[in-house]
């Protein structure tokens, strides 16, 4: 049997082995902070070489909006032609990593996933396993021979506003934020504080050790346990925009268990009258 993980990270000594492959993984930079524009910057001072720089904002999200949230989902043809010019072809594997954990690079992992390509993985621990490993980063920018790759919706699960709602009380609805925006103490960027009532908290900074990589197999199943999202039974999660919430369907997925994303996200649905909003700690064991 496969073991779940194998297929969702890939560890900085194995990444190098397989740069040196005849035919070599596709590598993803997407240094993307809440707050920083200096993403492309930090690229170009170095990166994992081959690397490619991803604009989160540009390349795996839509344009913003208060009906879609700020980060929608870009256009299928959209992300086909970015992906394309990333060097993707059918069969070929893709790397992505960033500097925080995969927090960010989970979104580049998780539309990739969505859009039915196989092979993709997250580069565990990012930039700094890379380094700590020993390994010499490249300067300058990279660019890749154009690709091939025919994408196609759906292939990872995802639900609305709506479904959102719904799956409270049918089965587990995670909210991957900090716990003080969980609990509405604060929030920086969206127009109103709190959760949608019924999710748990589960912040995705807690799917990880303190190098940045993925907690091992056993600690997370007994996080996730934990928090009622087990194989088998509906699963859901959501964040800010849909960013951060990606990583968490991947530390869920490396443990096999299938979770729904909710593009939309708190930007979404705090954006809507409509929709209520719950304040106060996290309960039912979801510190």
């Amino acid at each position: 049997m496969t073991d779940p993980r194998g297929t969702v990270l890939v560890d900085a000594t194995t990444l190098a082995a397989l740069l040196a492959d005849e035919e070599p993984p596709v590598v993803l930079d997407v240094r993307w902070v809440l707050g920083r524009t200096d993403g492309h910057e930090q690229y170009l001072s170095g990166h994992v070489p081959g690397a490619l720089y991803v604009d989160l904002d540009t390349e795996l999200a839509a344009p913003p909006s208060p009906q879609e949230g700020r980060h929608p989902m870009p256009a299928l043809a959209d992300l086909e032609a970015a992906a394309r010019r990333w060097g993707v072809r059918e069969g070929r594997a893709v790397v992505a990593y960033d500097g925080i954990g995969g927090m960010s690079a989970a979104r580049a992992w998780w539309l990739l996933r969505w859009a039915g390509v196989r092979d993709v993985r997250l580069l565990d621990g990012g930039l700094p396993a890379w380094q700590s490993a020993g390994f010499s980063l490249e300067a300058g920018e990279v660019t890749a021979d154009p690709g091939d790759v025919v994408l196609a919706a759906g292939a990872m699960p995802t639900l609305d506003a709506d479904g959102a709602a719904q799956l409270v009380g049918a089965g587990t609805l995670l909210d991957a934020r900090a716990g003080e925006r969980y609990a509405g103490e604060v929030e920086p960027v969206d127009p109103k504080a709190g959760h949608i009532p019924g999710a748990l908290s589960a912040p995705t900074t807690a799917n990880l050790d303190a190098d940045g990589r993925f907690l091992p197999g056993e600690a997370l199943r007994d996080r996730f346990r934990a928090l009622r999202a087990e194989a088998g039974a509906p699963v859901a999660v959501y964040c800010g925009s849909g960013v951060t919430a990606a990583h968490e369907v991947a530390a869920l997925a490396s443990i096999g268990v299938e979770a729904s994303l909710y593009p939309g996200s708190w930007s979404q649905w705090s954006n809507d009258e409509t929709r209520p909003v719950a304040t106060g700690p996290a309960d039912g064991g979801g510190a």
